[in-house]
This record gives structure tokens, C-alpha cells and sequence, in this order.
């Protein structure tokens, strides 16, 4: 179940906003009363969507929702009055924070937390496959850089080199770049 944290500086926006998630299935969430105290919070647990309706007491929110997408990988969704919605979406939107105009129908909130969550999860996918890709070519680098010391100093060619590291690999049940590791200990 996604977690949400709705900051809010009045109690009637906490019930109106507590309202609606409960109305659009959502029943884990915490809340706060001001920027200072979301910060806080975001530092002991970890949340799937942050919902901020502005203004707050210690700040106006933008500042808020643009350090929770630089340190975590929160949506944020920020409530704004309708004259103020497109300058502080302008402010804010490359930063992914999905802004909407106060007052807002439980349709609109439904759509709107179903888009940041959908999106934060592909933005995630994309982060591991990223990380994955990124293991990969450092290894190739590590298996490539001990071909090298092969080359060098058993006077191998690169194909030998490479079946070499590929042969012991599988011999001794370890990675290539296990094996590239070691090479690189023994010649380095």
C-alpha cells in the first residue's frame, strides 16, 4: 500500500485532504502541520507521495516540495489557489511536482495521486534498470582491463585472453569479473 503524507498548516485542510484519500481508497497517511515538521518526518520514514496544501505557516510550500524530489523518491502534489496555480507550477514542474488548483473535486485528487505514483514507479524502474546497466559496464571495464594484463604479460591474444577469464569462470563457479579481479590483483 502506498504511503502519503499530507502537510497542511489548518486542520480543515488536513480533514478535507484525509477525507478524499479515505473516499479514493487511501488510508495509510500521516500528517503535518508545517514545512519544518514534514522535514522531520520525511527524515524518519519513507513515503510514496507527499501531498502539500499551501500556503503553510513557516513557508509557502514550493521550497518544501522541491527538496523532497532532490533528497527522495516521493511524488509531490501541491495544492495552490487558482491565481497562484500556473506561476508556482511554472516554479516548480521541472522539478516533477504535480501542482493542483485549490478548490479540487476527489476525482481530480484520485487522477492526480494515480499519475505521481504511476510515474514515481516508472521513474524507479528506470533508476534500477540505470543502476543495472551501470554494474554492467563496470565490469566489462574490470574483465576488459585484466584482458589487458594478459595480453601484456602471459603474451596472450585477446581472444585467449577473453576465453581464458570465460574458462575460469565457469570452471570455478565465480563471475568473469571475479576472475578479472583477481587476475588484475596477481599483474597490477
Amino acid at each position: 500500500m502506498d504511503r502519503i503524507l499530507i502537510v497542511s498548516g489548518t486542520k480543515k485542510g488536513i480533514e478535507a485532504i484525509s477525507e478524499s484519500l479515505k473516499a479514493c481508497g487511501y488510508f495509510d497517511f500521516d500528517t503535518q502541520s508545517s514545512g519544518s515538521g514534514a522535514r522531520r518526518r520525511l527524515l524518519e520514514c519513507e513515503y510514496d507521495l507527499v501531498l502539500i496544501n499551501t500556503p503553510l505557516p513557516d513557508e509557502f510550500g514550493s521550497d518544501l516540495a522541491i527538496s523532497i524530489t532532490q533528497t527522495n523518491r516521493t511524488g509531490v502534489i501541491m495544492f495552490v489557489k487558482a491565481e497562484m496555480a500556473d506561476s508556482v507550477s511554472e516554479n516548480v514542474e521541472d522539478f516533477g511536482v504535480f501542482v493542483i488548483q485549490k478548490p479540487f473535486t476527489r476525482q481530480i485528487l484520485f487522477q492526480g495521486i494515480k499519475f505521481v505514483l504511476a510515474t514515481a514507479k516508472k521513474i524507479s524502474m528506470i533508476n534500477s534498470e540505470k543502476m543495472s546497466l551501470l554494474k554492467k559496464v563496470e565490469d566489462l571495464k574490470i574483465v576488459d582491463r585484466a584482458k589487458c594484463a594478459l595480453i601484456e604479460h602471459l603474451k596472450m591474444t585477446e581472444k585467449e585472453a577473453h576465453r581464458y577469464i570465460e574458462k575460469t569462470a565457469m570452471d570455478t563457479r565465480k563471475t568473469k569479473r571475479e576472475i578479472a579481479e583477481s587476475i588484475l590483483a596477481k599483474y597490477e
